[in-house]
């Protein structure tokens, strides 16, 4: 019967009694399921760990900007370990470390939350912070203001 309409007898349960078969073209099945699975494969999203490095002894205007650099992370959908390092007499007082990092999760509490709190291991103190949004969404948001602001210079006269 499939040699007559030209296409394939495709056996889909071989287990089963009798065994169950099915008339179709095979390469346009195997077609679809590659792009079933290529589209699969672009709505998935890579959350990825970021890093930020501190010192205790750190001006104001770098922790300033190390806090930016974790807010944009954050926004952006990804997760931010902090990793706080103790050199030399530091070290004795792990305290400093700790009230940093928790001025640091105090300050990005609009985008982020502490999802493992700081912790000290050897002379390193570490805290994870999560994104409150999903990845998807910071990403969908993203394209769109990258959307809007083509349109809005396409609009310009120049």
């Amino acid at each position: 019967m499939a040699d007559e309409v030209g296409l394939d007898l495709v056996e889909i349960a071989a287990e089963a009694n009798p065994p169950v078969c099915k008339i179709m073209d095979f390469g346009k099945y195997k077609y679809e399921v590659a792009q079933k699975a290529r589209e699969a494969r672009q709505n998935q999203t890579h959350i990825v760990v970021k890093e930020v490095r501190l010192t205790p002894k750190i001006e104001t205007h770098d922790y300033e900007t190390k806090r930016s650099q974790v807010e944009k992370f954050l926004k952006s959908g990804d997760k931010v370990k902090v990793t706080m390092k103790f050199r030399g007499r530091e070290q004795t007082r792990p305290e400093l470390g700790y009230k940093m990092l928790q001025r640091l999760a105090e300050d990005v509490k609009l985008v982020g939350f502490v999802e493992f709190a700081p912790k000290q291991e050897g002379r390193n103190m570490t805290m994870v912070l999560g994104p409150t949004k999903k990845k998807t969404e910071a990403v969908a948001e993203a394209k769109a203001a990258r959307k809007a602001k083509a349109e809005a210079a396409a609009q310009t006269p120049e």
